[in-house]
């Protein structure tokens, strides 16, 4: 019986492997593809508002921040990049009220392309500012404040019609992790409400009189029974600007009330406190404050909630003497 010789083949060419080689790469690619560019995608405008937004999101969908750390909502614009990703978002949550001056007009390009837009200042029964008739500078009357996140019940009732927007409009989400996300924050924040009110609390009624920048805490003067004096820009816009009469008006009012302290804005230059200063020959103390822009993380409002102790900190000190 002869015994057959089994033969040894050699390696078998590339091309034989290539077609095979080729559907992996393609497979991987639309993996790829579907990873990245398929995943859902909220967009917001302000700062403030992208941190409780991410809060609630989670890891559920992309959120992307338009305004930067330590900017000033009002004045803020977008690059080319920054304005396309609006018309690609599946969700665009903004502040709306006239805050973010520059950037409105292309949230309205994004809506009338299609994209679902959430208005989040005029969801939470916003405020008008009024005119005072203790002799400070008067404000601009029956427009809306768009400065509602100094009031954390308020954020209470946006952060949850948000966690609504999200799951109607960003597919893909679990709704389930939005809604434990936004329960887990609303305790937060309920802790947060309880934390200052025991805290302002300190602070003795007749000194309970706010003077800032520009008119930026009526929704914390409302929710902490606090008197708005007035403010050194008498607009609720940092692109105002104040005149002598308003100056000479507000130091009157300031005297008037026995107000030493000014409140000013971190993220904008003190120089108008400074002058109101200088107006009341050196007896005023300037105080800092994070109003209306986060910090970079660890600077020292890098969330909403370290934003909003930190404020209440420097407000009872301020007003205290401590």
């Amino acid at each position: 019986m002869t015994r057959r010789t089994r033969q040894t083949r050699g390696p078998r060419p590339l091309r034989t492997f290539l077609p095979v080689l080729l559907i992996l790469a393609l497979a991987v690619a639309g993996t790829a593809c579907t990873s990245s560019g398929d995943q859902p995608r909220v967009v917001v405008t302000t700062n403030i508002l992208g941190d409780i937004t991410q809060e609630i999101v989670g890891d559920g969908a992309e959120v992307t921040v338009l305004m930067q750390p330590n900017a000033d909502p009002h004045s803020f614009g977008l690059s080319a990049v920054q304005a396309a990703e609006l018309e690609r978002a599946d969700l665009v949550i903004f502040n709306g009220l006239g805050l973010e001056e520059n950037v409105l007009r292309h949230v309205e390009a994004a809506r009338e392309a299609g994209v679902a837009t959430f208005e989040a200042g005029k969801a939470v029964d916003p405020l008008t500012f009024q005119a005072h008739d203790d002799g400070g500078p008067e404000e601009e009357t029956g427009q809306p404040d768009p400065h509602f996140w100094t009031d954390p019940d308020r954020v209470r009732k946006a952060a949850d019609l948000i966690a609504d927007q999200v799951v109607e409009h960003v597919d893909g989400v679990d709704e389930t992790a939005v809604r434990d996300n936004a329960d887990r924050y609303d305790d937060q924040l309920a802790d947060l409400t309880t934390w200052m009110e025991k805290s302002l609390d300190r602070i003795p009624e007749q000194r309970r009189a706010l003077v800032t920048n520009h008119h930026v805490f009526g929704y914390l003067a409302e929710r902490f029974d606090f008197r708005v004096v007035g403010a050194v820009i008498p607009s609720g816009t940092t692109l105002a600007s104040p005149s002598s009469s308003d100056l000479r008006s507000l130091t009157q009012a300031m005297r008037k009330a026995g107000v030493q302290t000014v409140f000013a804005d971190s993220s904008q230059p003190k120089r108008l406190a400074e002058v109101l200063r200088t107006e009341m020959d050196g007896q005023v103390r300037v105080v800092e404050l994070y109003s209306e822009s986060l910090t970079e993380k660890g600077k020292g409002a890098g969330t909403y909630l370290q934003m909003m102790r930190a404020n209440t900190t420097a407000m009872t000190d301020g007003l205290t003497g401590a």
